[in-house]
């Protein structure tokens, strides 16, 4: 799939079907997206623009690559976002934050917006909107539209899971917007989860619904 890049890593792998477990509880759920965002993270970050500067090591004078620009923005889209947001800011702590709040009607699946607040100046910065699931794909083709309308213009989706459903629908809208994820899944189901899936992310991080 063009602009889809699917980590294949094996502890990636590995963490992603521990998650999937029914049996594994809300605590061990919760670490593993952790652990899980960390190694992801690698992968939506490769490209960050660095520069070349001159330091002084133990032993030499050398030039050694810093990352330049202005900070990236991560935008958590609630409530699951929060999940993969706690492992990056573990790997990039100086990055500036957003949330998006959204929900999926029952009946039309459609994402309706209840909050939205992001830090200025995302034309400036790259931006990388979390969400585990990308089921339908309507909530995080909403989100993006929206900070699109925020001038953001360089934009990265990263999710555990997608169905090839979502994809599709997302590219239709967003199809300047790389998708990185741990694993392509079979289908949606009839009422819109991800088959095989894990179940519904959000339940499973904070144990309700």
């Amino acid at each position: 799939m063009d602009n889809v890049t699917v980590v294949d890593h094996p502890l990636v792998q590995h963490k992603l079907s521990l998650m999937r477990r029914k049996e594994t509880d809300t605590a061990r759920f919760r670490l593993l997206l952790r652990e899980i965002s960390l190694l992801l993270g690698y992968e939506v970050t490769r490209d960050l623009a660095t520069e070349i500067r001159s330091i002084e090591t133990p032993l030499a004078e050398t030039r050694a690559p810093f990352l330049t620009g202005k900070k990236l923005v991560l935008i958590s889209i609630l409530r699951a976002g929060n999940g993969l947001l706690e492992g990056l800011l573990d790997l990039i702590p100086s990055a500036r934050v957003g949330h998006v709040g959204l929900y999926r009607d029952p009946e039309t699946l459609v994402a309706m917006e209840y909050y939205f607040k992001v830090p200025e100046d995302l034309g400036d910065r790259p931006v990388i909107v979390l969400d585990p699931m990308l089921a339908t794909g309507n909530s995080a083709v909403a989100a993006v539209a929206r900070l699109k309308e925020a001038h953001a213009r360089d934009i990265k989706m990263l999710c555990l899971l997608a169905a090839p459903e979502g994809i599709e629908a997302f590219h239709a809208v967003h199809p300047d917007v790389a998708i990185v994820t741990a694993a392509v899944d079979e289908r949606l189901d009839d009422h819109g989860y991800i088959v095989p899936g894990l179940g519904d992310a959000g339940d499973r991080l904070y144990g309700n619904k």
